[in-house]
């Protein structure tokens, strides 16, 4: 890991990473869990690329990660980010088990939701905050805002972060920030009439 990004986290913290990742490396054999390709920089495209996240997060708040797949960004923020009550909403059972397993072996809690996100909407209480990455266009991820009553999301975008930004805005009014690495911060969203 960049040294940078993980100077400030305490070692237990780098050593929970550590197995996280051997978690991942062992579990991808069987279940696709991140892009096959992604995996000789597992460190940097998706550890380091979640970190990005910690700063951008208050204290204390529940957070709702969307399609959580192989656990990023939400798993990265459960173990970095104690403060914070994490979900992880994902359809796939398989995944759920591989969830689970990371989250007894790095003996950090993180709650894990195996239901669709339209499902999990109609049951869960309202978050603070929803987070995404590499899940759906910025258009639906802000419908999934307003399903969840959600009043911000942090959502990991792509290259084609504009034409997702303009695309969302033809039916959404909403706040945007975006942060470097095409992080859409987005708050007070309401639906076109």
């Amino acid at each position: 890991m960049s040294k940078k990004m993980t100077k400030n986290l305490p070692p237990d913290v780098l050593e929970k990473l550590k197995t996280y990742e051997a978690l991942l490396l062992k579990w991808q054999k069987t279940i696709n869990l991140v892009a096959p390709s992604t995996l000789p920089q597992a460190w940097e495209r998706h550890f380091l690329d979640s970190l990005r996240l910690v700063d951008l997060i208050p204290q204390n708040l529940t957070v709702y990660d969307l399609g959580s797949g192989g656990g990023f960004p939400g798993m990265v923020l459960a173990i970095v980010r104690p403060d914070l009550k994490i979900y992880l909403i994902e359809s796939d059972q398989r995944k759920c088990a591989f969830l689970q397993n990371v989250s007894r072996e790095t003996f950090f809690p993180a709650t894990i939701h195996n239901s669709r996100i339209e499902e999990a909407a109609k049951i869960l209480p309202q978050p603070d905050l929803l987070t995404a990455r590499a899940l759906s266009a910025l258009n639906n991820l802000v419908e999934y805002m307003e399903m969840f009553h959600a009043p911000r999301g942090i959502f990991m975008k792509g290259d084609k972060v504009q034409e997702e930004i303009a695309e969302a805005r033809k039916a959404y009014n909403f706040d945007l920030v975006l942060h470097d690495n095409n992080i859409c911060d987005v708050t007070n969203v309401s639906q076109i009439s």
